[in-house]
Order: C-alpha cells, then sequence, then structure tokens
C-alpha cells in the first residue's frame, strides 16, 4: 500500500489553502464550470477535499440536480459535511468515501471533475475506466492538472491513457498555472 506522501496526497491539515479566497480568484469554480455544469444535472467531484468545487457545483444544479463530492480522505469529507450542515446543499450533495484503489460510485453522472487530482491516482487507465462507467453517454469529464506537478509529457501520456479508454478531447480550456482538457465518451455503449 502506497501512502499518501508517496502518492503526493493533499493532507487534510492542508486543506485550508485548498478553500480561500485568493484561490477563488485565481480558479473561480463558477467561472471554471459555467460552460458544464447545469440545472437538474447529476455532477460528481472526485477528490473533492474541502468542497471548493463541490459547493458551487451544488448551486448550479439547482434543486433538482446532485452532486456527488467523492474523496479517499475521510476528513475531507467531513470538512465538507460542516460547511453543508443545516444548508440547502445538505438534501443536494451526496458524500461519498472512495476506496484505496477504486471510487465505488454506482450512480450515473452527466458531468465529471477531476480538479488537480488524477497525477494522485496510482492506476490512471483502470481509474479512467471506472470513470466511464459512471459517465452518463452524453457527459463529459473535465480534468485540470497543477503544471508544476503534471509536466507536459506526463499530461500528454494520461491524454494518450484517456484516448485509449474511449474518451475524446472536446475541448482544452485555458486555467490559470494548469493543463485542462474536456472529454466526452466516444462509445456511446457505455
Amino acid at each position: 500500500m502506497s501512502t499518501n506522501k508517496e502518492r503526493r496526497i493533499c493532507p487534510v491539515e492542508m486543506a485550508g489553502g485548498l478553500d480561500n479566497r485568493i484561490r477563488r480568484w485565481f480558479q473561480n469554480p463558477r467561472k471554471i464550470l459555467k460552460p458544464y455544469v447545469k440545472d437538474g444535472m447529476t455532477a460528481l467531484d472526485l477528490g473533492c477535499g474541502p468542497g471548493f468545487f463541490s459547493i458551487d457545483m451544488a448551486k448550479m444544479v439547482g434543486d433538482s440536480g446532485r452532486v456527488i463530492a467523492a474523496d479517499l480522505q475521510p476528513g475531507m469529507l467531513q470538512k465538507v459535511r460542516n460547511k453543508i450542515k443545516g444548508t440547502v446543499f445538505e438534501k443536494r450533495i451526496t458524500l461519498h468515501k472512495c476506496e484505496e484503489n477504486k471510487i465505488g460510485v454506482t450512480e450515473k453522472a452527466d458531468f465529471v471533475l477531476a480538479f488537480y487530482m488524477v497525477h494522485e491516482v496510482p492506476n490512471q487507465v483502470k481509474f479512467f475506466e471506472e470513470i466511464k462507467s459512471v459517465l452518463n453517454p452524453d457527459g463529459n469529464v473535465f480534468i485540470i492538472e497543477p503544471k508544476f506537478h503534471v509536466s507536459k509529457k506526463a499530461f500528454e501520456n494520461m491524454v494518450s491513457s484517456l484516448k485509449k479508454a474511449g474518451f475524446e478531447i472536446i475541448g482544452e480550456p485555458r486555467i490559470l498555472m494548469s493543463r485542462a482538457i474536456i472529454l466526452k465518451n466516444v462509445d456511446k455503449g457505455a
């Protein structure tokens, strides 16, 4: 079993750095996700951390939509739970604890966000296949990776693995200090 340090998983103790006003200024969730997250959708926030994107996604999907906030670390999910307790988002956001090597979500999603977390996944091919299994046929996947952790070559290798898993790139949005792609499922029978 690999340790958090070996896999570079951001520890719960650093969650404050993932959810603050300065980050919101540089990486505003509503601006980044507006073209992709719509009212009534089911959206999956993989590696949700303290819920930086999850809360805004819950606003965007509205009363008829849902957000599945998924993370490997119970401490991160507790931070999201504390934020949404007693709010309308408590009904819109489902917290999901991932397993060590498996997402484990069985509900279908219209949109999957993987923000700054794919580089932490040891078996990316298996991870992409699992995303494909939960993504609705007309759904999209948005992967954003940090330039300071993921080289251009590593990102290209990741994109190659995504294509092998049956995804097609439909966009390459510009996100500050990041490498980003929007993908769709090529195999509509999935």
